[in-house]
């Protein structure tokens, strides 16, 4: 996904999409007819309500969205509050990438889901996110740093260390270079050419 000002999916983004074939298990909530084929372990024609599948999360979503719920979310363990208590302990100690690389991405779209967990899963990503920004920024802004350190990183957090890196780069680039010197605009120095030609009118008359 592109940085831009609102961390918002976006449908013709790669990443957002990626994200949203996360699978998740759901429990069916009613009778669905003719679906019993996505249970490979029934014979049903139809989808038994109280069965438990795996279902990719734009799915899973936009079926929990009905009302009433055609499923349930079972929220993964990765935000749930065994998981929460370690980020909130220290989340710069935790290798976000290896609990999932789309853990933002994911995250935010369960926090808007009908959950009795949704709020909770909205506080630990801000805690998170402000919790590691810090070191995130200090890595990209130090020349030492092994560049290699994105690649243990989730996509949000990858993207943002490595443009501050090229930001960095450029400054040094530029810095180097030799900025020049600064002139005036020329539509400013016209403008002052007739404030003052204004002013010596005024003193003559």
């Amino acid at each position: 996904m592109a940085m831009t000002a609102s961390y918002y999916p976006d449908y013709f983004s790669l990443t957002d999409i990626l994200a949203s074939q996360e699978r998740l298990t759901c429990k069916i909530e009613q009778d669905l007819p003719r679906l019993g084929f996505l249970d490979e372990s029934s014979d049903h024609t139809d989808l038994k309500a109280g069965t438990k599948l795996e279902l990719p999360l734009w799915l899973a979503l936009s079926l929990n969205a009905k009302q009433p719920p055609t499923v349930t979310i079972d929220i993964p363990k990765m935000y749930k509050e065994a998981h929460r208590e370690i980020l909130k302990a220290d989340a710069c100690a935790v290798e976000l990438s290896k609990w999932n690389l789309y853990y933002y991405e994911v995250g935010i779209q369960l926090a808007k889901c009908n959950h009795t967990e949704s709020e909770k899963i909205a506080d630990i990503l801000l805690h998170t996110f402000k919790a590691r920004f810090r070191h995130i920024m200090d890595w990209a802004q130090n020349p030492g740093t092994d560049l290699t350190i994105g690649n243990r990183m989730p996509i949000l957090e990858r993207n943002l260390f490595l443009t501050g890196r090229k930001a960095r780069m450029q400054l040094i680039e530029w810095l180097e270079k030799g900025g020049g010197n600064i002139k005036t605009a020329e539509m400013v120095v016209i403008h002052k050419k007739r404030k003052r030609g204004g002013i010596s009118s005024n003193s003559k008359s």
